[in-house]
């Protein structure tokens, strides 16, 4: 089973990875999802996405906080509208423009119903001593 874990993490992972730079593919849920299965499947590369400089904070105050960073929801919102609104255009068919919308809707209302955490504070640059 931790095999099985393992590959789903690493796919989920790459998924995520091509996210960044895909607007069509979401990052957040497939890092979060490769957190969750390599947690099962290998803490040694659970510890090193939880240490990531790119990825770790957004997956520690998802485990601790079970909640997003206004600017991590903020930039969710806006590459889900803009992925939902290019498909609804681009399909032909009434039926699945409906379906689309409703997915959307139905995605709108549980990502807008997650706890947002307040931002971090800014590091202060040290001040060198006269």
């Amino acid at each position: 089973m931790r095999v099985l874990f393992a590959l789903l993490g690493s796919l989920s992972l790459g998924l995520g990875v091509l996210g960044v730079f895909l607007p069509v593919l979401p990052t957040t849920p497939f890092v979060l999802l490769s957190a969750f299965l390599f947690g099962k499947s290998s803490p040694r590369v659970h510890r090193w996405l939880l240490h990531h400089p790119w990825f770790g904070g957004m997956i520690q105050d998802w485990q601790q906080c079970r909640g997003l960073r206004s600017h991590v929801r903020r930039r969710a919102l806006l590459l889900m509208s803009a992925s939902f609104a290019f498909s609804i255009y681009m399909v032909p068919l009434w039926w699945v423009k409906i379906g689309l919308v409703l997915t959307y809707v139905a995605l709108l209302v549980w990502f807008l119903r997650l706890p947002l955490l307040p931002d971090r504070p800014a590091v202060a640059m040290k001040q060198p001593r006269p």
